[in-house]
């Protein structure tokens, strides 16, 4: 049997404005050459866990939580940025919101290694001109983002997409 879509798992485990959302971004993707892989690897295999890749290069990774899972979030979907040791949104310029936004959601190290920072955890960054510490390998992350904080998650990809050229 295929494995399932991202959407279908969406429709199936989320509801409401998490739904929408989600699939709203998925929908975002597809139009825009991002390619959907599920990771099968790790910690993460058997997780509906998906890695968003541009040109074969790792953009995002999305988290659907399955209620019946052992994953310890609460969130009914988790978005992290891949690759936090570039400087693609050092100063960027950007509009103060977004900014606003986008720092709200640094992901700071928890240090659990899920991520891949067993050595040291995280790094001082500056994002949009502010220093933040112990920045996740993972830069940013959005729990259950809501309207709003696709906004900010699209400009970031698209701020990326137009670095990796």
């Amino acid at each position: 049997m295929p494995e399932a879509e991202i959407d279908c798992i969406i429709s199936e485990f989320l509801t409401d404005s998490a739904q929408k959302n989600a699939l709203k971004l998925i929908a975002y993707l597809k139009t825009n050459d991002f390619v959907l892989e599920r990771y099968s690897k790790g910690y993460w295999k058997d997780k509906l866990y998906w890695c968003v890749k541009h040109n074969d290069e790792a953009f995002l990774y999305i988290l659907v939580n399955n209620p019946a899972s052992s994953v310890d979030y609460t969130d009914p979907w988790v978005i992290w940025f891949a690759d936090n040791r570039t400087n693609w949104f050092k100063d960027f310029p950007l509009e103060e919101q977004i900014k606003k936004t986008a720092w709200r959601n640094v992901d700071v190290c928890g240090g659990n290694g899920s991520c891949g920072c067993y050595q040291g955890g995280g790094v001082t960054k500056t994002i949009f001109g502010k220093e933040f510490a112990n920045v996740c390998i993972t830069p940013f992350r959005f729990d259950n983002p809501a309207e709003t904080d696709l906004v900010c998650v699209i400009k970031l990809l698209e701020i990326r997409k137009g670095c990796s050229h």
